[in-house]
């Protein structure tokens, strides 16, 4: 997940009645979810197993299971897609870049849905695609829009992540701390979301305290694979590489760890450097073989910190960043055009920084 974020210190908003909880507007397995040997006969059943397909992808890291679930979807008929599956088949499609398919069919379901727990969960989807493609105002409005609906730990985590990446992290920071704090018998799930935007809006500030964020992430979801990775980088960036690689143990099947791992083991000299870089090459170079997009943040972090291979680390960040602007891909293109020299590009990201007042205290050159 990217973890979401908010303002100066509030009191946490009183507790509503709804017919649905947090746990039911964020994807999660279901129990029972049917084999792939057992073709869905109900919308339901079928979006129980795009579902578990998502769920799978993201805790495995395997993008097989995306395959899976569009699969899914191409043979289920039109005429019976329920609001559950156009939310989910817009989650599919974000994390196939298609981001503008997942636009639409999240906005229909806004638009026209009856179903309060569908639309709430409608609004939190699209405000993640939102601020994944730094669009920060309809990022603020659907923020805005959940917490009138569903006021709570992931509404605010929601708008402290606007308001971070708009100019005021410290206040951000400092309102989901308090809101967090007051939340006695918060839900497993809104915790996630909370301790991951503090994390997130903590390194952006520098502040030790993320690394306590992070953990807390991981103690409740080992299989948090964005919050492991973003700790990972945070380690490396601190200067520890062996916590990298204690952090990333078992986790080579996925690209983004994988590559932070051998980046680790590089200036280790670690004995397994070579095998990984080995077993890297190979799984980008069929990557590039079939034309895959997924893989260019992580390709181009692999170019520029494993290979040093400047240019091609910026060709891959420039083209991911032209879908994808969340702060790990914009420090990625800055520090890609600046080992290639590639003033035009620097200036233009900074010139876009300048834009949303963003700073980030990891990378000086981030700063506006």
């Amino acid at each position: 997940m990217t973890a979401l974020a908010m303002e100066s210190v509030m009191a946490a908003p009183a507790a509503i009645e709804t017919d649905f909880d947090d746990q039911e507007i964020l994807i999660t397995l279901p129990s029972g979810a049917q084999t792939p040997d057992n073709p869905p006969q109900t919308a339901r059943d079928a979006a129980d197993r795009v579902q578990a397909y998502l769920t799978e992808a993201r805790s495995l890291g395997d993008p097989r299971y995306l395959g899976y679930a569009q699969a899914l979807l191409n043979s289920w008929p039109q005429e019976r897609m329920t609001d559950r599956l156009h939310i989910l088949s817009a989650t599919l499609d974000q994390s196939l870049h298609r981001f503008d398919a997942a636009r639409q069919q999240l906005t229909q379901v806004i638009q026209q849905s009856d179903d309060r727990s569908q639309t709430v969960q409608a609004s939190l989807t699209l405000a993640n695609l939102e601020l994944v493609q730094g669009r920060y105002t309809p990022a603020l409005d659907q923020c805005n829009q959940l917490a009138t609906v569903f006021p709570g730990l992931i509404a605010g985590s929601c708008l402290a992540q606007v308001e971070a990446r708009t100019g005021n992290p410290q206040t951000a920071y400092d309102t989901l701390l308090t809101l967090t704090n007051r939340a006695s018998g918060a839900d497993t799930t809104s915790l996630l979301w909370a301790e991951g935007t503090l994390a997130d809006i903590a390194a952006q500030l520098g502040l030790v305290a993320a690394e306590q964020h992070w953990r807390r992430v991981l103690v409740l979801a080992p299989d948090d694979l964005y919050s492991r990775a973003q700790l990972a980088d945070w380690l490396l960036n601190k200067g520890d590489p062996e916590a990298v690689i204690a952090l990333t143990e078992q986790y080579e099947q996925v690209d983004s760890l994988a590559v932070i791992r051998a980046i680790a083991m590089k200036q280790l000299d670690h004995a397994d450097a070579d095998r990984l870089t080995a077993m890297l090459n190979e799984r980008f170079a069929e990557a590039r073989w079939r034309g895959n997009l997924l893989h260019q943040r992580d390709l181009a972090r692999y170019a520029l910190d494993v290979e040093g291979d400047n240019q091609t680390a910026l060709s891959y960040a420039r083209e991911n960043w032209q879908d994808q602007r969340e702060p790990l891909d914009t420090r990625l293109l800055l520090r890609a055009a600046e080992a290639a020299g590639d003033d035009a590009a620097i200036t233009e990201v900074r010139a876009w920084l300048q834009r949303h007042n963003q700073t980030d205290a990891r990378y000086p050159e981030t700063r506006s």
